[in-house]
């Protein structure tokens, strides 16, 4: 969900892989193990948890976690909590990383020292505060002054203990002075509006010389103004702090007045004393990115250059198909060298080597980095078929031995895997989840190996659960070609035809060249970790994961198709094992299959009538009020989506209690906070009455509105209006209407693509694309110097410029002077919008509290620009 700055959309997401925690203390008791998991927090919303590692104190976690952040934050910590069956889960530690110092750990495994966990350093929000200093009059003729301090509101104060009663505490610092005063309790809300004013007594010495309204320095250097925001609880522990802010009142200057948001901090001296190294380590892996997206038109000759590269290779013969000649005949020879012209000027035929596509993953450290926004962009404009298949055929054109084709990590091979995984995620769902479910509920012995085997286990009847296991597993996939997206047999026919036309005499080629990516990079590694492919929300068990190794394993080996299996086998219980699929029939269920994948074009997915599982989890729904005289209150409900229903169920597993079809939802929109005092609520508004919903977290929220508002996007009767508060004793909240079935008073949001697979902003793509050749622009310029080496020289290249593959140095010059051109273009203008923005922001307000470090940062930050040269 973008943030829309003057024209901007600001989007930011995070991608986190939780290693593992190591020397966490051990439990003050006999059994001194413990139970742990993690949390992902945007400052204290918790938005992500591990699974529970139990009986360990070095746990071992192995989990991604991906999100758009719908919100501005802080930080982004980390706690490890010990489950307690009995009691509340205590908080072992935790990580806590600034926003603004994300950057220093992008894509880097690191290890964070755990840090204790205090009540008065757990502080998110801000608070608007007015100062103003007055001159009064006393009745004897003195002149003394008076501080009002008026506290107006506070934002994003955080939930303790599932609800939030705050209050503010205002109180003067000083020499000789403990005043202190206290708002009311404003009662079920975080984002209070308290608008209380308070006096303090200001005293001038007696010695007082200066002229009128002007505070001596002295004595303003020794006060302060302390704000302390407190959770009023009715727990015997007392209430807890929630952050408070400290001003000095040299702030008020010649003016006397004083306005501004300030962001809530710790409370000093507040952390336990607690030795650091006693805690544990935590591994984290951190990819914090936030782009900065300009009006489509800014992206224009960067994209242009982007998707011609889908062009490039294009074979002339196949494009001269599609033109009609003129018909007098004497002519036939002229036009056909005319439009020979056209056909090359207009598609610029060329190396695929020269495009700007293959130059970005020439110039990115890793390949994977240029293959993501490559794909989702192709994808977005319907090119991605002709790029793959261009750079696919320049690739096996280099290959020299067909047993080695697609084996390493090519810009080919991410972009294929990138497209797998985006446009074969349902694919997957329907074809393995409900057999790995069924594996990991099962937890049926299937170790083989002898030297792992428990004393209890049989390894006849533990080979005879894996054998059967492998059976379902290569039944399912190789009877599910009928469910292959288009997009994919389209890629695998053009790597089918490269590969035949390139090995002739190899007639396993065809084969093989599917394989390695299908079984390979796309069902292998989803049997191996099916939480990183959404088929299972966490990391399996060991022994469970140790089942789907074994699985996957076997799996791999059958798709390959090599002539000698056992010896693929390093490990001589597993060639044992494969014995059992030395049949014939194994060998020609897998090329029916590839032969079935690979016809491009033949099958298209949308036809599949099977209900697909889009979503499921716990969430707090409203009662809808079907009973005239029933109760309206808040019940936990297991929810799930399919693209035919959206259901709720009184647990999980249990008869739906209410089924709405999708063609029934009119729109998906948030709730305001008002309605019922509660965050992160939302509504699906059906043709009788809307359903109310509260989620779990703000990223859970944003997540659930957006795959709701994806499957009902076509439905025909979707409203244009709706009302962003709730109906509520006779009459909407936010337009006050009386009747129930008014015309909503806010537009719909609109605009979002049909298609759940392919959900992608082209216009953000390009700009990563951008920071890529922004990032690696040395290496640009590398590139260029290494063009004029090869068309000047025909020795041996230069060991600096043999890492980069040019096939034709003046075709590869021209376009990295066009990429240049365009990437520093779009770096003007990102300097200009950030001078803009500078000379209109204002320090300590409501977007730019005070306190703000990421601000100060940025302000550090803005007078920087990168220029380049070439």
């Amino acid at each position: 969900m973008a943030v829309e700055e003057e024209g901007l959309r600001v989007f930011q997401s995070v991608k986190i892989k939780i290693g593992e925690a190591k020397n966490i203390p051990p439990y003050p008791g006999p059994n001194r193990m413990r139970d742990c998991y993690c949390t992902v927090n945007l400052d204290q919303e918790e938005v992500f948890r591990t699974k529970i590692i139990e009986k360990s104190l070095c746990p071992f976690y192995g989990e991604d976690f991906y999100c758009e952040i719908p919100r501005s934050f802080r930080h982004l910590s980390f706690y490890i909590f010990d489950r307690d069956v009995f009691r509340r889960d205590s908080s072992i530690g935790k990580v806590a990383v600034k926003k603004e110092d994300l950057q220093k750990y992008h894509g880097k495994d690191t290890w964070f020292q755990l840090q204790p966990v205090s009540a008065d350093s757990e502080v998110q929000g801000k608070v608007h505060l007015e100062l103003r200093l007055s001159e009064v009059i006393t009745d004897s003729g003195a002149i003394n002054h008076k501080l009002a301090t008026r506290v107006l509101e506070c934002q994003g104060l955080p939930i303790v203990n599932g609800q939030c009663d705050p209050y503010a505490a205002v109180s003067l610092l000083g020499p000789s002075r403990s005043e202190a005063k206290k708002t009311k309790v404003k009662r079920k809300t975080n984002n209070p509006q308290f608008e209380e004013v308070f006096y303090f007594e200001v005293t001038r010495p007696l010695s007082y010389t200066k002229r009128q309204f002007d505070v001596e320095e002295e004595d303003v250097d020794k006060l302060a103004l302390r704000v302390d925001l407190w959770n009023a609880s009715n727990l015997k522990f007392g209430d807890e702090f929630l952050g408070g802010v400290r001003v000095p009142l040299r702030v008020l200057g010649q003016a006397g007045v004083h306005d501004a948001w300030y962001y809530l901090q710790p409370r000093e001296n507040g952390g336990k004393s607690v030795k650091v190294e006693e805690l544990g380590s935590l591994r984290l892996n951190i990819v914090y990115t936030e782009d900065h997206v300009f009006p489509s038109e800014h992206y224009t000759p960067l994209r242009d250059l982007l998707l011609h590269s889908a062009n490039v290779g294009v074979c002339v013969h196949e494009c001269l198909i599609h033109i009609r000649p003129p018909a007098a005949s004497c002519s036939l020879i002229w036009c056909t060298l005319h439009c020979l012209n056209t056909v090359c000027s207009f598609f610029s035929v060329q190396p695929v080597s020269a495009s700007t596509a293959h130059i970005l993953g020439e110039v990115c450290r890793e390949k994977q980095e240029a293959a993501i926004p490559l794909v989702r962009l192709f994808l977005h404009y319907g090119k991605i078929v002709p790029f793959i298949s261009a750079i696919a055929h320049a690739e096996v054109n280099r290959t020299q031995d067909p047993n080695t084709i697609f084996r390493g990590n090519s810009l080919t091979s991410k972009c294929i895997d990138e497209t797998m995984k985006l446009a074969g995620m349902h694919y997957l769902q329907v074809t393995l989840k409900p057999i790995i479910d069924e594996i990991c509920t099962e937890h049926k012995p299937c170790e083989i190996d002898p030297v792992k085997l428990k004393e209890s286990e049989n390894l006849e009847t533990n080979r005879e659960n894996l054998r059967q296991y492998v059976d379902r597993i290569f039944n399912v996939i190789t009877t599910s070609g009928v469910r292959c997206p288009t997009v994919m047999c389209d890629i695998f026919f053009s790597l089918r035809e490269s590969a035949a036309t390139r090995f002739q005499v190899d007639q396993d080629v065809r084969y093989t060249a599917v394989s390695s990516f299908i079984f390979l990079r796309f069902f292998a590694p989803a049997i191996l970790s099916p939480n990183l492919f959404h088929l299972r929300p966490h990391h399996p068990d060991p022994a469970t994961s140790r089942t789907l190794t074994l699985i996957s394993k076997t799996i791999q080996t059958l798709g390959s198709l090599a002539k000698s299996k056992s010896a693929n086998f390093k490990e001589s219980y597993m060639a044992a094992f494969y014995d059992y699929f030395n049949e014939q029939k194994y060998a020609d269920a897998v090329k029916n299959f590839l032969d079935l994948i690979s016809t491009s074009g033949k099958w298209d997915q949308k036809s599949i009538e099977t209900p697909i599982m889009l979503k499921e989890g716990f969430m707090i729904k409203r009662a809808q009020g079907r009973n005239r005289f029933g109760m309206k209150n808040f019940k936990k409900r297991w929810f799930r989506l399919t693209n035919h229903e959206f259901t709720y169920h009184k647990t999980k597993g249990e008869g739906a209690l209410c089924s709405i079809p999708i063609e029934n939802i009119l729109a998906v929109e948030r709730l305001e906070e008002e309605s019922f005092k509660m965050k992160n609520m939302f509504q699906v508004i059906q043709p009788e009455r809307a359903l109310y919903i509260q989620a779990n977290n703000c990223v859970e929220a944003r997540d659930w509105i957006d795959i709701l508002t994806k499957v009902s996007q076509c439905n025909r009767k979707r409203l244009s209006t709706y009302h962003p508060s709730a109906y509520l004793n006779g009459h909407w909240l936010c337009c006050k209407l009386s009747a129930d079935t008014a015309a909503g008073c806010s537009p719909c949001t609109g605009g979002l693509p049909a298609n759940i697979q392919l959900d992608v902003d082209g216009d953000r793509e390009t700009e990563r694309i951008y920071s890529l050749f922004s990032t690696y622009m040395t290496k640009l310029i590398k590139m260029q110097e290494a063009c004029g080496s090869k068309s000047v020289y025909d020795g041996p290249e230069q060991e600096e410029y043999s890492t980069f593959v040019i096939d034709d140095p003046q075709e590869t010059y021209k376009t990295l002077k066009l990429i240049v051109s365009a990437v520093q273009t779009l770096e003007q203008q990102h300097t200009k919008y950030k001078r803009d923005k500078f000379k209109k922001t204002k320090i300590g307000s409501q977007e730019h509290p005070i306190g703000d470090k990421s601000f100060q940062c940025y302000i550090r930050q803005q007078s920087e620009s990168s220029t380049y040269s070439i």
